[in-house]
């Protein structure tokens, strides 16, 4: 079942990529497996997914303890409290839900401090463009300066900048937000940001990952149209 439905989301990935005149490869899907077990993120890496996207550290922690046997690449993708950035950093490979600088130097320091060897721990700047009380992310000018700060870090390699638009149920309103990202992303470049540090843009999800893509999203986070409908934990 699982690998149908990541053969189907593929296929769609593909055709969405084609429209905007690049590859398939060029878009790396992230299977967002929170609240499902680690059986099944086995059973997802068996049809050949291998970036998985957590929103809470310790349930992330969990399922990584439980798939050391396969590789696999973990992205932190909900919000990370500064307080929680060094259990974070190491068990997790990317941090998408970078929003504040508090938390980039706390991630900075952590990932500085990993043993020698270890690989830079990718991170994203998560930015609000809507002002929504109820989503994280920073502003515009904040992310900007977060930007700036990350270009310099020691620890971590920014890869880019990362989305959660306001919620719509039809994805041509939601459209708008991804061509802001990508307008925001190319401001910033502009004023001298390296192109290798804003290389990457997280943004769609299951409803709407293919107008993303349309408009320039490079990974798009994926979780109900791969493992089915939620669980709810109580």
């Amino acid at each position: 079942m699982i690998a149908d439905r990541l053969a189907e989301v593929r296929g769609r990935i593909a055709e969405a990529a084609r429209r905007s005149g690049r590859g398939a490869s060029e878009v790396t899907l992230v299977a967002v497996s929170k609240t499902f077990g680690a059986d099944l993120v086995r059973e997802a890496w068996a049809a050949g997914q291998r970036d998985f996207g957590e929103n809470k550290v310790q349930e992330g922690l969990q399922k990584i303890a439980e798939t050391t046997d396969i590789p696999l690449r973990w992205h932190l993708i909900g919000h990370l409290q500064s307080n929680k950035a060094k259990k974070a950093a190491g068990p997790f490979q990317c941090i998408q839900s970078v929003d504040s600088l508090d938390l980039l130097r706390r991630l900075d320091a952590a990932a500085t401090a990993l043993p020698a060897g270890s690989s830079p721990l990718d991170v994203f700047v998560q930015v609000d463009l809507a002002g929504e009380e109820t989503k994280f992310g920073a502003p515009p000018d904040e992310a900007a300066a977060i930007v700036r700060e990350a270009v310099s870090a020691h620890g971590v390699k920014l890869q880019g900048l990362m989305l959660v638009p306001p919620w719509n149920e039809d994805p041509e309103r939601t459209r708008p937000w991804f061509a802001r990202l990508r307008e925001f992303r190319d401001r910033l470049l502009r004023e001298g940001i390296p192109a290798s540090a804003l290389g990457q843009l997280s943004m769609g999800m299951s409803h709407d990952y293919e107008a993303a893509i349309e408009e320039g999203a490079t990974l798009v986070r994926v979780g109900t149209a791969i493992f089915g409908t939620r669980q709810v934990r109580t």
